[in-house]
């Protein structure tokens, strides 16, 4: 008689634990990347907040508060918004040239062509490249006496261009190093995107005359719209983080200046290069400064996020 009720707790037992299995075995797999996302994103990005609210160096045992006192600084400080009109015209220079050559690539290999994967294996070669290779070698194509640009430009009757020196001229050669890294690694993102669009449609199209790019502006694009979005956004997220090039650059070309500086002129200083010299590169080693910096590249991070959450509700919305 006690065989009964022995089995019946036994079942019971097993659907409580198959019932605790499902519903927190997922939360038990992804702990491990909350837990170092807090010790590692969270913790330091709001320990970087309270710095930036004090007058914080390395060179001083006390850290004094001032409020905003950094910020108000920071907002009437004109070489942070040189960096920020630098930030702003290589991004808009890299980005978007990258995206519209991005999408012609994978237009072109989402067709049958021979090879494929060979192409498409090769479009990630750029991007696996380490980034001070990438600059040293194009600091050499951009070189102002022996460059290949120059020599390529002096065909057409354009005299040596000292890329380095001037402002929109360094601009271009960063855009263009950018361009090379990531150009490809968006092709790739474009064509998964294309894969799935339904190849009914670019039949029905061709059946009624519609070329190559006529599918691609008609049909393409607007069955892409979403991935087009994520990824203009974190492209543009990318083009505010830019540190590395500018300051390779910098060296490589001979361009005079400090290593953070963006050149003589900061002609090429980007944001995260402003924040690197003012945390690291100054003699001061101003942490709150550089803090509060950091803050307000991380505010603007989260506006552009914010837009592109409420444009791709707005476009899935309008799909539907």
């Amino acid at each position: 008689m006690s065989a009964l009720p022995l089995a019946v707790t036994r079942r019971h037992r097993r659907s409580v634990r198959h019932t605790l299995d499902l519903r927190v075995s997922p939360y038990a797999y992804v702990a491990p990347f909350f837990l170092l996302f807090c010790a590692f994103g969270l913790f330091p990005l709001v320990y970087t907040a309270w710095v930036s609210l004090h007058e914080w160096t390395l060179l001083s045992d006390v850290q004094e508060f001032v409020g905003l006192g950094n910020y108000t600084t920071l907002l009437a400080d004109g070489y942070f918004w040189n960096a920020t009109f630098n930030t702003l015209s290589i991004g808009v220079l890299s980005t978007v040239p990258q995206l519209l050559l991005a999408v012609w690539l994978a237009h072109l290999l989402n067709r049958r062509l021979r090879f494929q994967t060979l192409f498409r294996i090769s479009l990630l070669l750029p991007n696996v490249t380490s980034v001070v290779a990438v600059v040293v070698i194009f600091s050499q194509l951009f070189g102002r006496d022996f460059g290949m640009i120059n020599w390529i430009l002096s065909w057409f009757g354009v005299g040596n261009i000292d890329w380095a020196a001037g402002t929109a001229s360094s601009h271009v050669a960063l855009s263009v190093m950018i361009m090379w890294r990531w150009t490809g690694y968006n092709a790739l993102i474009f064509l998964a995107a294309m894969q799935a669009v339904p190849r009914e449609l670019y039949e029905a199209a061709t059946l009624d005359g519609a070329g190559g790019f006529k599918q691609l502006r008609s049909i393409t694009i607007p069955m892409i719209r979403p991935t087009i979005i994520f990824v203009v956004i974190v492209s543009t997220i990318g083009a505010m983080q830019i540190i590395a090039e500018p300051m390779l650059f910098g060296q490589s070309s001979g361009g005079g200046g400090g290593v953070a500086t963006g050149g003589p002129d900061r002609q090429f200083q980007t944001l995260a290069l402003f924040v690197y010299e003012q945390g690291f590169a100054n003699s001061t080693f101003d942490f709150g400064y550089a803090s509060a910096a950091s803050w307000l590249m991380f505010l603007a991070v989260v506006v552009v996020a914010g837009i592109n959450f409420l444009i791709t509700r707005r476009v899935k919305g309008g799909i539907v």
